[in-house]
């Protein structure tokens, strides 16, 4: 069974959180970042090379073995921190749950050094001086530093969609056209409601 991308849960929120307290001991703001970059480029190998995704996936191949195969593979190849985090995981049989654990780490990262990440979408491929007007009126409007990273949509009309965590903000021309569509309709049944009781009401006066 393949490495799954999940929301984080609650396993993954304590995981993070042991983790980010040990990378702010080892080396304050610079270690967790290292750190969260670090297991975000093993994620990205495992997503682009599936015997590698087996390999940390895998509930077969015995704890042992892996343990001897991450330190070959990781040692100087990423800090004691992540390789000893890789490890713990492996020893509880929880490396199947990297992905929202990193997941989880991430966010706290973001929360705790005032950032935010923010997904752009566009129909086409948008200008770097639109995106940097973007940044701007989202800091001033999030008051946190967005993090951005632009897509390109090519369902969308026009117009811009932000995934900002949870929340989703919606400005494409699509949905724009659809919610004046719905309401045109919404308002056209309530005007013949409308001519139809004032009807009733003037032949019974």
């Amino acid at each position: 069974m393949p490495l799954i991308d999940t929301p984080p849960d609650a396993l993954a929120e304590i995981y993070a959180r042991s983790l980010f307290e040990l990378a702010e001991t080892k080396g304050g703001r610079p270690a967790i970042e290292a750190t969260l970059s670090e297991l975000e480029d093993i994620l990205e190998l495992a997503r682009s090379d599936a015997r590698f995704n087996e390999f940390l996936a895998s509930r077969v191949l015995p704890m042992a073995q892996r343990s001897a195969s991450l330190e070959k593979i990781f040692k100087s190849k990423v800090s004691d921190l992540t390789l000893r985090f890789l490890q713990v995981l492996n020893e509880k049989g929880r490396l199947s749950h990297l992905p929202p654990i990193v997941a989880a780490f991430d966010r706290t990262v973001q929360d705790k050094f005032g950032k935010v990440e923010v997904d752009v979408y566009t129909a086409s491929p948008i200008a770097p001086d639109d995106l940097r007007t973007i940044r701007e009126r989202l800091l001033q409007a999030l008051g946190k530093e967005p993090i951005l990273h632009p897509y390109t949509d090519e369902s969308m009309i026009g117009g811009i969609r932000l995934q900002i965590g949870d929340k989703l903000i919606d400005g494409s021309l699509s949905t724009r056209l659809r919610k004046l569509k719905d309401q045109l309709a919404t308002d056209g049944a309530a005007a013949v409601r409308a001519r139809a009781e004032k009807m009733i009401d003037d032949s019974t006066n």
